[in-house]
């Protein structure tokens, strides 16, 4: 920490919101029960935590003494801070990714492309950029022995050492098979197109334009120790801390809860500052999952983990090196949650991180959006409002603040989707749900709009109007009522 700066709960005190003023003292009492129980459960030598709401942070906490090096924690008392770093092992991946997709997003790249193309004579050179950010290239989750986390990065030194000469394990597209050393050929793209190291192009590209100065390759005091906790007896082993080469794109990193909500925000979709909002949500798109029955619990976007919960999906990342654990978790555009911890294993500090999102939105809802009437553009379309009918299916499309449209099912059953308009044209293409990609375009008769089309389907202002052109045509004589109704013809 800098000469003259001040410790981390000085800092806290200083800004209302890094301490929790936002929230309400019971709420905060309640995150910090839940550290401490997990401290004790976990056997952690320490544990720290933060939340944000909003891409802000709004509390954090500590718990443990005694296993910072460097000025002896935060605080001078050996107690941990949100200023303290830990090693977050494979949250290290994420930011691996990202900047990957900002190569795509100038052009330097395509996801579809083969390594081969990047990286000639790699031995996984058929496996495409996208497959090994999604843990779907079917290839070896670890290098060769000795294990990497814990031997220097000299003992693999190059990328071909660190693959092996047989890194195929399934065939391409076909298995979720988590692999770091797919991150390690990720990092050596990174640094061949960048002409630069991944360290380097990490630097310059996210961690200096965000701020943070405390996530680094090496640590930097203050700075946890990380340790071994043994099964049967309360004592410790200290675990080491290598550089680890090549190797470093899977999981090198050391940081702070301060830094992480920050990186939280990016993943969640609170700011553009590093990647468009539209590259974080295809990132956050499911692209595996985990679970060969049942609805899945844990999947794989590009570069990041979902976890699903009973209300919606998280993204983010777990991680762990010798010595430390790791959580990172957030709701798109909504609370997030770092835990870490220095212990190797044992400490459950994933499930923590879900818990204090949870308790945070369980004890304090968020409030919802203001609603904002929208501006002269948006009244161009509103001849596409209203009651639509797919058949004898009736929707509602409405239309937003920013000019997209919604379709939802009167009633709640069928395709719900949001349709973002098309730049320069009178069209607009489906986000999420069934219409994913799918365009919607409005026909247009005698200066209005007589029918929908979307993805072949028609949607017509009557159900089965006959003078609407639905598909394969309507009976002359309209709608029935009655025994009589049914009609063969």
């Amino acid at each position: 920490m800098p000469s003259g700066s001040p410790s981390a709960p000085e800092a806290a005190r200083a800004d209302p919101s890094a301490d929790g003023q936002d929230l309400l003292p019971g709420t905060r009492r309640l995150l910090l029960r839940l550290l401490a129980a997990e401290q004790v459960a976990g056997r952690a030598p320490s544990i720290v935590a933060s939340v944000a709401r909003d891409g802000q942070p709004v509390w954090t906490g500590g718990r443990g003494r005694a296993v910072a090096l460097g000025g002896m924690g935060t605080d001078g008392t050996g107690r941990p801070g949100p200023d303290t770093q830990y090693r977050i092992g494979s949250i290290t991946k994420t930011f691996t990714a990202v900047l990957v997709m900002r190569l795509r997003d100038e052009g330097r790249l395509a996801l579809g492309d083969p390594l081969d193309e990047y990286l000639p004579g790699t031995p996984v050179g058929d496996r495409t950029i996208a497959q090994l950010l999604a843990h779907l290239g079917g290839i070896a989750a670890e290098t060769p022995p000795p294990w990497w986390e814990r031997v220097e990065g000299a003992t693999h030194p190059v990328l071909a050492d660190a693959l092996g000469p047989a890194p195929q394990r399934f065939r391409p597209g076909r298995r979720h098979h988590y692999s770091n050393v797919g991150f390690a050929v990720l990092g050596e793209l990174v640094a061949r197109l960048r002409a630069m190291t991944w360290a380097e192009a990490l630097h310059r590209e996210l961690l200096e334009p965000l701020g943070m100065r405390r996530t680094t390759a090496m640590p930097t005091a203050p700075h946890a120790q990380g340790f071994a906790v043994h099964p049967h007896a309360d004592v410790l082993l200290p675990e080491p801390a290598y550089d680890s080469g090549v190797m470093a794109p899977a999981g090198q990193l050391w940081s702070t809860g301060t830094d992480l909500v920050r990186w939280a925000a990016v993943l969640g979709g609170h700011t553009d500052a590093v990647l468009s909002p539209d590259t974080l949500a295809e990132m956050r798109e499911p692209a595996a999952v985990e679970g060969d029955t049942g609805e899945w619990r844990l999947g794989a976007g590009l570069g990041v983990q979902l976890l699903r919960v009973p209300d919606g999906v998280l993204v983010g990342h777990g991680g762990s090196m010798p010595g430390f654990v790791a959580a990172l978790w957030t709701r798109s555009v909504g609370t997030a949650a770092v835990a870490l911890a220095n212990a190797t294993s044992g400490v459950a500090v994933g499930d923590l991180a879900v818990s204090l999102i949870d308790a945070v939105d369980t004890a304090e809802p968020p409030l919802p959006a203001e609603w904002v009437p929208a501006g002269p553009a948006g009244r161009e379309s509103l001849d596409l409002t209203g009651v639509w009918y797919w058949g004898a299916a009736a929707y509602s499309v409405t239309l937003r603040v920013d000019g997209s449209l919604l379709l939802v099912p009167v009633g709640g059953h069928g395709r719900a989707s949001l349709l973002r308009a098309d730049p320069g044209g009178d069209t607009w293409t489906g986000v999420d749900g069934y219409f994913a990609g799918e365009t919607l375009t409005p026909c247009r008769r005698d200066g209005g709009v007589s029918h929908l089309e979307l993805a072949s389907f028609v949607f017509t202002r009557g159900p089965y109007s006959p003078a609407g052109p639905v598909p394969g045509g309507v009976d002359g004589d309209g709608w029935r009522s009655g025994p009589g109704a049914a009609v063969v013809r």
